[in-house]
């Protein structure tokens, strides 16, 4: 019944899809299959509104209210990020997830799919079913060459997208250390998960074996723990995809010594 159910969706979708209906969003656009995974191809297309912010060739904000801060201008990210309106930022769950964005019916748009990642939000983008406001630098991406500016002066764009898995090509999961954290209550940002990295949940264990303690969101990427008691290090987190379950340990990866305001790598990522 329910294979049933989620075919029938699918086909409802395809339909919307070939009539270029505007709000056609029957199917769970926040999914990606087992073979988009593996593939990086995206399967199912979505229309949405799509503005951009802050530079014309920058990053939107300074990290955004994912908390990404400054990296969002570097490799890998690039400035090839996006603010998303609330249904697609599920009040942070959806922070560091990868889209393909491409404008289709403005004279200067490309047609070809540049992937953005979400780190932050767009409160006020409502007026669509799904809304992306670009940076400067990712909506200009989108147009054909020599005529960034042309599309940027369009102001608001129909485009399409789809879910997709981030790959980052071999870089590790890196843990930065929020700033307010002390040997009693710690706050991590998680960054750089690929593939099927949307994260559920996540856990610390300290070396006092008392065994894996459960985290909360504390906003945007950013993980906390009110320990009640002294963190014994090294400290290990456990992360646990939101979609597959599938959970990796980064052992020790928060060494003896640490420092708030500090990043520390990992040996792990979902690809």
């Amino acid at each position: 019944m329910a294979t049933s159910l989620r075919s029938t969706l699918f086909l409802v979708t395809m339909f919307c899809c070939l009539f270029e209906e505007y709000y056609c969003f029957a199917y769970n656009y926040n999914h990606f299959n087992s073979s988009s995974r593996r593939s990086n191809i995206a399967t199912n297309w979505y229309y949405a509104g799509a503005t951009w912010y802050g530079g014309p060739d920058g990053f939107g904000s300074d990290g955004g209210s994912c908390g990404y801060r400054d990296i969002v201008s570097r490799p890998p990210f690039s400035s090839m990020v996006t603010a998303v309106g609330p249904s697609l930022y599920q009040s942070g769950k959806e922070c560091g997830a990868c889209f393909l964005v491409k404008c289709i019916r403005h004279k200067s748009c490309s047609g070809k799919p540049v992937r953005v990642v979400i780190t932050d939000s767009c409160p006020g983008c409502v007026s669509d079913s799904a809304h992306f406001d670009l940076s400067g630098t990712a909506f200009g991406a989108m147009a054909l060459p020599g005529q960034a500016q042309n599309l940027r002066n369009a102001g608001v764009l129909q485009i399409k997208f789809a879910r997709v898995p981030c790959n980052y090509l071999g870089k590790t999961i890196e843990f930065y250390v929020d700033q307010g954290s002390n040997p009693y209550y710690f706050a991590v940002l998680v960054q750089y998960e690929e593939g099927d990295g949307d994260l559920g949940y996540v856990e610390l264990k300290d070396s006092s074996n008392k065994g894996w303690r459960a985290m909360q969101r504390s906003w945007g990427a950013v993980w906390k723990l009110d320990a009640g008691s002294k963190l014994q290090p090294p400290l290990s987190i456990r992360m646990i995809s939101r979609h597959s379950g599938h959970a990796l340990v980064a052992k020790n990866v928060i060494p003896n010594g640490w420092q708030p305001g500090a990043t520390y790598r990992s040996l792990v990522n979902y690809l």
